[in-house]
């Protein structure tokens, strides 16, 4: 008696094709990033990087927004422009050196930061201001990234500066520890996950030509 072709064959035959989400690899990259960024420039400063985002500025290379802690306990926000070298070998640019250079255009101290405004709790928007001397508008690159940074400055205020954080046009809901705010993007990864699990417990079901 023939035995049956596996479902990973009757896949390859059929022609389907499965797709690792995109979200997966951005996570793996963001990931490797913060660990390239404590290894060249927070590290030999001294400090820990807690939280970065990506953000929009006008300019060449891509913009960081990071929350890093001193062995002092201070906590300090600041702006990293890092700029990347063409490279062909994809498999290493995964594994080292994702960044050529890094160099922080600003810095403030999260203490003097006076009041946090993300500007419309009511819809999708990645715009914020942090209230320092001056107010700095900064456009993260998706709300998920905003709310995100938001717990983190809110989290360390309370333990390193021993004040809460004062925020306004948030959602509240979303700042609480552990809650993940989830704009349409993310809701539309989610249902190509989910159409691809679909996909595979039928293709798991069909019988074997």
């Amino acid at each position: 008696m023939e035995d049956k072709p596996s479902t990973t064959n009757r896949l390859k035959d059929s022609g389907s094709h499965v797709h690792l989400p995109l979200r997966l690899v951005s996570e793996k990259m963001s990931s490797l990033l913060k660990e390239e960024m404590q290894k060249v420039l927070f590290r030999s400063e001294g400090q820990t990087l807690k939280e970065f985002i990506e953000i929009e500025e006008p300019g060449q290379g891509r913009y960081f927004l990071c929350v890093s802690v001193s062995k002092s306990n201070d906590v300090q926000v600041s702006v990293i422009r890092c700029q990347k070298k063409q490279r062909t070998n994809s498999k290493q640019f995964l594994c080292s050196h994702l960044e050529d250079s890094y160099h922080r255009t600003e810095v403030w101290s999260l203490a003097d930061l006076v009041l946090l405004d993300g500007m419309d709790p009511d819809t999708d928007n990645p715009c914020f201001h942090m209230h320092f001397s001056t107010v700095r508008t900064v456009q993260a690159v998706n709300c998920a990234a905003k709310y995100s940074l938001a717990r983190t400055l809110v989290a360390l205020s309370s333990s390193h500066c021993q004040t809460p954080l004062n925020l306004t046009n948030f959602d509240c809901d979303y700042i609480q520890s552990g809650s993940v705010y989830t704009n349409r993007g993310d809701c539309m990864v989610l249902m190509q996950i989910c159409y691809y699990a679909f996909n595979l417990v039928c293709l798991s079901m069909c019988p074997a030509p």
